[in-house]
């Protein structure tokens, strides 16, 4: 399927082609020629990051009459940063239209700038429900020609209390509009509104309704409560190349989380209700343009953040609904891609984590908060993969070299790399050499009920594994099934014989039974795994090389 199959004109083509867009999603090929075609009401359900700004936008662009300057298109949303980030959208998609003009209306920012931009003209307009109210009341933003209405995040807009809000604005609005209501989830009060300011709707769902993207790994871990931002800091540290959302329940926990982070010398800040536009327009720019790796956020404040790019979502605080931890974890697996959203609780929360799973249809996977050796191991890699990958030009740095090498010329290679390294890692050695389990034990019923794999890597005795390196990771999207199946079946074991397995970004570590070593190192040779070319060796006696860093050696 590709979008010349969606009946679009030229005009959106052009853009679409020239922002990238190779495929519709599924919500796009299912709503774009439901709406166009259409002469009904329609709902999507689908989650965040899955395209449902296209799905609505390039239909509506397509209906409207730009020879005309009245207000025809519509688009409620329930923050400031979705509001901009919809209308920036929509003026993408209208780059070669001729005459359309897009306005975004939002509290926080100038009244008057937006009303002379709605009485120049405005086909579109994208609001936020308070100040679109205002500026009905105030004559200045008139809906009774509107042919096109889009409640977008409708379930999270009457979350924030807008329910009244929404109902006054549709009041002001013709009954022979088309509406299109798009949300993540389906709580009652959003079917109360599709039933009551909808005709006879057709429904589209993606994926299954009220739950989750599919490329998401839930994991959840229990601490005690005086743990918790221990544990934070901890996964934060285990996961070296984080771009991660953390989420807290109230402005004050925000604010306090981001400063300490901040001062244990995290790349951390806080987006909050308590910020001006300003400071948020900052804070933002920093965290897409990658300045910022750790973002803390309210639910409130994070519903326009759009970026690709989010590793990991991590709840350090449960939301208080089971749909706003749909709504959380959908910043990250965006366009199609992996991650993973991480909630930590304590011993008192595993009923209410047990009706998230329920509601929002999610299996948690309960994992141990990472110890100190994990961490500093985790972290070596990475810097020693950040050493292999970095560019040197050779043209403005050579000239500093000659008294370098003179100073390091007394040094055995041996003797400059554990400098080198120690000087960036002794931080980490330092700070977790005392550090301590802060796992809260699970009791006897759910520790039986663990993955299975857990119980399997016991059966290996303490020195009777071999510990292999496999030059492929979490970027390359390998599963530890994937390895299981694999090693089974290419060199005739039992998963018994198999132990640890550790996926991490560019490349893995596995152990099998000693006994059965030589014999997977000689049938792993020249493997594949999912189809990709993979090499396995022992992790002990040869230096890593991942399929990135020999990509790099033959540039050299």
């Amino acid at each position: 399927m590709s979008f010349e199959n969606l009946d679009l004109i030229d005009e959106l083509l052009k853009a679409v082609n020239e922002l990238g867009f190779v495929e519709p999603t599924p919500i796009q090929t299912d709503a774009i020629p439901e709406i166009i075609g259409g002469d009904r009401d329609l709902v999507g359900l689908a989650q965040t990051g899955t395209g449902k700004t296209a799905a609505f936008g390039l239909p509506m662009i397509q209906l409207i009459d730009f020879d005309l300057t009245h207000t025809q298109g519509l688009v409620i949303c329930p923050t400031r940063e979705l509001c901009l980030q919809i209308s920036d959208d929509i003026k993408k998609l209208c780059k070669y239209v001729k005459g359309a003009k897009v306005v975004a209306v939002y509290g926080g920012a100038s009244i008057e700038n937006q009303r002379n931009k709605i009485k120049k003209g405005a086909q579109i307009i994208v609001a936020t429900p308070g100040r679109l109210l205002d500026l009905i009341n105030r004559k200045i933003a008139k809906l009774s020609k509107l042919s096109y209405l889009v409640l977008d995040e409708a379930d999270e807009m009457l979350n924030m209390g807008f329910q009244e809000d929404i109902d006054a604005i549709l009041e002001n609005t013709p009954s022979h509009k088309k509406t299109w209501l798009f949300s993540a989830t389906m709580p009652n009060e959003v079917a109360r509104i599709a039933k009551r300011y909808m005709k006879n709707p057709v429904e589209i769902t993606v994926g299954k309704k009220n739950s989750s993207a599919e490329n998401i790994l839930h994991v959840n871990y229990v601490v005690n409560e005086k743990d918790r931002y221990q544990a934070l800091k901890r996964i934060i540290d285990y996961y070296p190349d984080i771009y991660g959302l953390v989420f807290c329940r109230t402005r004050k926990d925000t604010q306090e989380i981001a400063e300490k982070l901040i001062k244990d010398s995290y790349n951390a800040d806080a987006l909050h209700g308590d910020l001006s536009q300003a400071q948020r327009d900052k804070v933002m720019r920093s965290f897409k343009a990658k300045s910022i790796q750790i973002l803390i956020a309210t639910d409130v404040a994070a519903r326009g953040i759009d970026v690709q790019d989010i590793t990991h979502v991590i709840n350090y605080k449960l939301p208080d609904e089971a749909g706003n931890y749909t709504h959380r974890s959908g910043r990250t697996a965006r366009a199609g891609k992996a991650g993973i959203s991480i909630v930590i609780i304590n011993s008192r929360e595993k009923r209410k984590l047990q009706f998230i799973e329920k509601k929002a249809g999610v299996k948690f996977n309960y994992e141990k908060v990472p110890e100190g050796h994990a961490i500093c191991e985790k972290q070596l890699y990475s810097m020693i993969n950040k050493i292999v990958k970095v560019k040197v030009d050779q043209k403005e740095i050579g000239r500093f070299l000659p008294p370098v090498y003179n100073t390091l010329n007394g040094l055995t290679k041996e003797e400059l790399i554990q400098k080198f390294v120690s000087i960036e890692f002794n931080r980490f050695l330092n700070y977790y050499k005392a550090s301590k389990d802060i796992n809260v034990s699970l009791g006897k019923k759910e520790n039986a009920s663990r993955n299975v794999k857990k119980e399997r890597q016991k059966k290996i005795a303490p020195g009777k594994s071999k510990r292999f390196f496999l030059n492929a990771g979490s970027m390359d999207n390998l599963k530890k099934g994937a390895v299981i199946k694999t090693l089974c079946s290419r060199a005739g074991i039992s998963s018994e014989k198999i132990g640890p397995i550790e996926i991490m970004r560019e490349f893995s570590f596995f152990e099998v039974e000693t006994s059965v070593a030589a014999k997977v190192l000689k049938s792993m040779k020249d493997a594949k795994i999912d189809g990709q070319n993979i090499r396995v060796q022992y992790a002990e006696n040869k230096k890593p090389q991942t399929k990135r860093s020999k990509k790099n050696k033959r540039k050299s």
